[in-house]
């Protein structure tokens, strides 16, 4: 069922209590007689010391590998689903197999403004002008709001994506919104995702074979060519690299 805001409520700990908790958990999964945890490995970890209420998984709807994943051990986890009001019809059609094919409940987090509303507050195309503003409008600020009600969140962020994500931990502690994050595909490269959806059957943004695999929203979006930086296509042609969840 997919359901707009707010989450399911859920007790929460201290914040005192989740930063201990995210401490011990990076020391216990880069201290496993592997190099460090398998994703599984990570979310058994939390199943282990979450309620599934209290867990959500943020998805860009690029794939359901995470859902997927997070779901096989948290069944009827939230997965938040950040709707811009700018995403790619594919992303959309994603969204909606994810709710249907998959233990999860979607929910839709919404800015404060429609598109229309934005426009007519800062002018058309604030994504080209501004886009700083436009993703902290229709992203960050959303996203932060909704996670006010977990103790836990999951990310599908990979080191293999851009230099500022070389150094992802498994699980670490998220000052700005308070909470424990956790990044189980961390190691994975993109082919591992890709392998992980098509072995499992789960779905896949079809733009993800169509050149573009890092996919935002479709007006700062484009295809990426052979060899280029995976995350290349997003804001194309400025010095943007990141839209601020994840900084």
């Amino acid at each position: 069922m997919s359901v707009s805001l707010p989450p399911r409520a859920t007790a929460r700990r201290t914040p005192d209590e989740l930063r201990a908790l995210a401490e011990q958990g990076d020391i216990e999964l880069r201290s496993l007689e592997a190099d460090e945890a398998s994703p599984a490995e990570v979310v058994a970890w939390v199943a282990r010391h979450f309620a599934p209420e209290a867990a959500a998984v943020a998805c860009s709807m690029a794939d359901a590998a995470l859902p997927h994943l997070v779901s096989a051990q948290l069944p009827d986890v939230d997965v938040l689903f950040l709707d811009t009001g700018y995403h790619f019809s594919e992303t959309r059609f994603t969204r909606d197999e994810v709710d249907r094919s998959l233990d999860v409940r979607v929910v839709d987090v919404l800015p404060a403004q429609t598109v229309a509303e934005q426009d007519a507050e800062f002018g058309a195309r604030l994504y080209e002008r501004d886009p700083a503003l436009c993703c902290a409008r229709r992203k960050v600020d959303p996203l932060q709001g909704a996670l006010g009600g977990y103790e836990v969140w999951f990310t599908g962020v990979r080191r293999d994506e851009a230099p500022t994500r070389t150094r992802t931990p498994l699980v670490a502690w998220d000052e700005r919104n308070g909470l424990v994050k956790v990044n189980p595909v961390a190691a994975w490269s993109f082919d591992d995702l890709i392998g992980y959806a098509t072995d499992r059957k789960v779905p896949v943004n079809l733009l993800l074979t169509h050149g573009y695999p890092s996919i935002g929203c479709e007006p700062c979006t484009r295809p990426v060519a052979p060899g280029e930086d995976p995350r290349s296509g997003r804001w194309a042609g400025l010095s943007k690299t990141e839209c601020g969840l994840h900084t």
